[in-house]
């Protein structure tokens, strides 16, 4: 099933998933005006692997909730997982390989359009 759901929404779904497994620093940016392949990130980041995965197994289950699909997926036991819905893309980072790729620097005109300590 394609999803109904516009991009800005399924971050959404995706940072408050984020939230409910005590992630820390959710941030959704607006990549639309400085990226060619997503519309929004959402960035955020887990004290453990453990914490990582399941961060990121209930942003995918939320979505499939919705209809979303992951489209892409990858990362396992880097510190650093991945899920592509097309125009969003999660990242699940821990602290350090989120220090270390500066994903909100590197993207520095991004608007930020939520930010959840």
């Amino acid at each position: 099933m394609i999803a109904t759901i516009e991009p800005e929404g399924i971050a959404r779904i995706a940072a408050d998933a984020a939230s409910e497994k005590q992630a820390t620093d959710v941030v959704l940016l607006d990549v639309r005006n400085s990226c060619s392949f997503a519309d929004f990130f959402v960035v955020c980041s887990g004290d453990s692997e453990r914490q990582l995965v399941a961060i990121w197994e209930e942003i995918v289950d939320m979505l499939r909730l919705n209809d979303v699909q992951v489209l892409h997926k990858e990362g396992a036991g880097s510190g650093w997982l991945l899920a592509d819905y097309g125009s969003v893309v999660v990242h699940v980072f821990s602290p350090e390989e989120r220090e270390y790729y500066q994903i909100e620097s590197l993207w520095k005109d991004a608007i930020p359009v939520l930010r959840m300590q």
